[in-house]
């Protein structure tokens, strides 16, 4: 803390901060109790508050690797002569910790200390939304692969991976959503520890996390169509086959309909092989003139049932028009 009695500023960075670090500066800067507890806790949004002698910020840091979505988080606290940001993350990948730990070796090279703590934090969140748009640029490639195997094969196609994406998209949202809150409140200058001459580069800030959350809108839009577009080709699919079915069921069902009566005849005029009811000395005459009977009787079924089925189709087709 000397830089900051000297006139300067001082920027405390922890990597997975444990309590007892936090609660060292809770007398040392003036950071409020709540505002410790909330660094440990996994499920809060993108928020800011203002305290006495700082003002707290939470924002969500993503990460899109392997199909899945990391989650961290970044806590800054920020006074009029010091800075402390916190890396907190959900699981043992740390999305956005390259970036800001580059700005923590790097030292800066004196390109904040003009401007103070505001313009280290202005580089710290600009580096976090610079890996949202990394983050979202993948979910968007990955996206249209899905939609190109969707159109292309949607026997085989997975909706889970929609469902996938939709949960990310939403959790997207609901983050772009706050941050963006957070950023028109600095820029409208609520925030009295940033200084005039970085609101400009706040201003930049929210332009981009404006551009993506209507990105994540619009993508929201496109699984929910892409969704549909998979019902619908679904339930063509099975109209397809019931249709199939139906035209099978149809012609067994035509076949059954014209053998029921030959099977009647066959069975009554069949009870004696040899005597074929006209006797046995007329066999030879009796059996091809009962075969005869038989064939234009299934002719004559087959040409009534057929006239009766192009009749009832002209019907329906004229009552569609």
């Amino acid at each position: 803390m000397a830089a900051a009695a000297e006139n300067g500023f001082a920027w405390l960075h922890y990597n997975e901060a444990t309590r007892e670090e936090l609660e060292e500066l809770v007398g040392l800067l003036g950071l409020h109790q709540l505002s410790i507890e909330d660094c440990f806790d996994d499920n809060q949004i993108p928020k800011i508050e203002d305290f006495p002698s700082n003002t707290f910020i939470l924002f969500n840091t993503f990460e899109y690797d392997n199909s899945d979505l990391e989650v961290g988080e970044i806590n800054l606290f920020i006074g009029e002569k010091f800075l402390v940001s916190i890396s907190h993350f959900n699981s043992g990948r740390r999305p956005g910790l390259e970036g800001i730990q580059r700005l923590v070796e790097k030292g800066l090279e004196g390109v904040a200390e003009r401007q103070g703590p505001s313009q280290v934090m202005h580089l710290i969140l600009n580096e976090v939304v610079d890996q949202k748009f990394v983050a979202i640029e993948a979910l968007e490639d990955e996206l249209d692969d899905v939609e190109g195997a969707l159109i292309s094969d949607p026997a085989s196609f997975k909706p889970a991976e929609l469902i996938r994406f939709r949960r990310y998209l939403l959790r997207l949202r609901k983050s772009l959503f706050h941050e963006r809150e957070i950023l028109g409140r600095i820029c409208r200058r609520d925030c009295r520890f940033i200084s005039e001459r970085s609101i400009y580069n706040y201003r930049d800030i929210y332009d981009h996390l404006v551009r993506f959350f209507e990105l994540t809108e619009s993508y929201r839009d496109i699984v929910t169509s892409l969704m549909e577009m998979y019902l619908s080709m679904l339930n063509n699919e099975m109209a397809k086959a019931a249709n199939d079915t139906n035209i099978t069921v149809k012609r067994l069902t035509l076949i059954t309909t014209i053998f029921m009566p030959l099977t009647l005849l066959a069975g009554i005029g069949g009870m004696s092989e040899w005597s074929m009811i006209t006797g046995p000395s007329n066999w030879r005459v009796s059996y091809p003139a009962f075969l005869l009977v038989m064939v234009l009787i299934a002719c004559a079924s087959y040409y009534i049932l057929s006239r009766l089925d192009r009749k009832r189709t002209r019907t329906r087709r004229g009552r569609l028009l």
